[in-house]
């Protein structure tokens, strides 16, 4: 055991500061990391309201990754965040339900697209609903998008196709609250 007159023991104020400038590297590393993958990968949001119900309830918080679309194609089925067409400003959530060059119609409810019936697990027989639209064409780089929950739901069918360039990451994890904590599907 070194006793405080002995040379080679650690000067209690060399190794105070050195524990801090370690400590401060760890957490100026850490902010960076964490503003890389959510700027750049995983950005956490909150569900507002209840137009994907049952999968997502209002005030739901999950993880959208940003960065998949730039490896992969969007497909349909996938439940996306976009920036809402008539007010950037806001965000939407929707599931993809039709990709460019498909045609779609709405019977009492029931989606075609490339005339065959879609089957939709994913909206309960509780929150379908009975509008109908004629067929239309999805044009070059837009996407046909609609809630879950179609009786209460804004989506293309009120405000049309939306735009590749607004759709900006795919729903992936919540992670909040504990009870409905999974993967979206």
């Amino acid at each position: 055991m070194s006793s405080p007159s002995d040379p080679l023991s650690p000067r209690p104020v060399e190794s105070t500061a050195r524990h801090i400038r370690l400590w401060l590297r760890d957490v100026i590393v850490s902010i960076a990391v964490s503003f890389l993958i959510i700027t750049f990968l995983y950005q956490p949001v909150r569900v507002e309201g209840t137009s994907m119900l049952p999968e997502l309830r209002d005030h739901d918080r999950l993880f959208i990754n940003k960065f998949v679309y730039h490896f992969e194609s969007v497909s349909r089925g996938d439940v996306v965040v976009f920036h809402y067409p008539r007010d950037p400003q806001k965000s939407y959530i929707k599931r993809i339900i039709a990709l460019p060059g498909d045609t779609i119609r709405i019977d009492d409810g029931h989606v075609y697209v490339n005339d065959i019936r879609l089957s939709e697990p994913y909206v309960p027989k509780p929150f379908r609903d009975t509008r109908s639209m004629g067929e239309m064409t999805i044009p070059a780089r837009q996407y046909f998008v609609m809630g879950d929950h179609r009786s209460i739901s804004s989506d293309s069918r009120d405000f049309g196709p939306v735009e590749r360039s607004l759709i900006y990451g795919k729903a992936e994890f919540i992670y909040w609250p504990a009870d409905n904590m999974g993967v979206i599907r």
